[in-house]
């Protein structure tokens, strides 16, 4: 069992990135991660692609204890499902 320090989100900005390509991937991966300019840079890349972004502290400051790279956790599949779930309405591809 990995053991997870508790992250506190503060005034400073924030962003995590996940990757999950559905038949490629068995469950997301965090891939970016960072506060201050790093966030900034996450974000902006992002809105450049065109990702969504999705504004939810409590998730923010769970992704952040996880390791670039590393798969989400089992306790954390119902979060980021809510998270996918929000992408897929906003691009169309699941209804309401």
């Amino acid at each position: 069992m990995i053991k997870r320090r508790k992250y506190k989100i503060t005034d400073r900005k924030a962003a995590a990135a996940l990757r999950y390509k559905q038949g490629v991937d068995p469950v997301p991966k965090l891939v970016a991660k960072g506060v201050g300019i790093i966030a900034e840079k996450i974000l902006e890349a992002a809105r450049e692609a065109g990702v969504p972004i999705h504004e939810d502290p409590d998730l923010l400051a769970l992704l952040m204890t996880l390791n670039i790279d590393e798969v989400i956790p089992p306790e954390m599949y119902v979060a980021v499902a809510e998270v996918l779930a929000f992408i897929y309405r906003m691009n169309n591809r699941m209804p309401e």
